[in-house]
């Protein structure tokens, strides 16, 4: 799974990774060295404009915009079920109710620097089971495209639609089989993308699912490197760089 990630670049910087053509400068979001369930985060992903008459014509737009993470299908009752949906399997993601939808239509990119797991082991001192955060990111410091989803949710508490408290906009992250140094430590790990598949992921146009499936099928080019970092990141409240320092000993 992924139940925590890094996410310090600006939008400037995103918008020209990414070939964005459409963000707002009001729209920020501060780096993030412990995103969490719930959080806002920079999403990418594209919209046909519509044309005067509410139809869509030309070509989509690329834009930038903070969700948040925790996917609310636009069936649900209310919007607590998100933090239970932060993840979607690859291997069933294209067939679960929750999910199939967005699949086929509303696909998205999840910029981030790298993600934490937790390893299982014995704490030296007591004998007893602990869980060790590590803190796993691309070798090169490149910036990973996570693949993802995103739905918009509609409170049925707000009367009128054009009220902005009456749409809530949330976002999945999928998952795989782990490899390189996350295999070591946790057996799930997000899926990242590489550039050349960025287009066909985000087209709104490729609704076919195996075709979809088959851009899934392998996590990015580039090692993986992980690192033991402070069990302060377990406190979501925790933030700032000093997480990603290598932890010695235990900590």
């Amino acid at each position: 799974m992924c139940g925590r990630y890094v996410s310090t670049r600006g939008p400037e910087d995103l918008a020209r990774l990414f070939g964005v053509t459409d963000w707002s400068p009001e729209e920020a979001l501060a780096p993030n060295w412990n995103v969490a369930p719930t959080h806002d985060v920079w999403a990418v992903f594209e919209r046909p404009p519509r044309d005067g008459d509410g139809g869509e014509a030309g070509p989509a737009r690329r834009v930038l915009r903070p969700l948040r993470w925790g996917l609310v299908p636009s069936w649900a009752k209310d919007a607590g079920i998100g933090a239970r949906m932060i993840n979607a399997r690859v291997e069933t993601v294209h067939e679960k109710p929750a999910y199939r939808r967005a699949f086929a239509k509303r696909r998205c990119l999840l910029p981030a620097d790298g993600f934490y797991e937790w390893q299982q082991t014995e704490d030296e001192r007591t004998g007893k089971p602990r869980k060790q955060p590590y803190y796993i990111h691309p070798a090169d410091g490149r910036v990973m495209a996570l693949a993802g989803l995103y739905e918009s949710w509609r409170d049925p508490e707000v009367e009128h639609d054009d009220d902005p408290a009456a749409w809530l906009t949330t976002c999945t992250i999928i998952t795989t089989e782990a490899t390189d140094a996350a295999g070591r430590v946790h057996p799930r790990m997000p899926l990242a993308l590489a550039p050349d598949r960025y287009d066909d992921w985000l087209d709104p146009g490729h609704q076919d699912p195996d075709r979809l499936r088959a851009l899934l099928t392998r996590p990015a080019d580039g090692h993986l490197t992980a690192r033991p970092v402070s069990t302060a990141v377990n406190n979501v409240r925790n933030n700032g760089p000093r997480l990603l320092d290598e932890a010695t000993g235990q900590a």
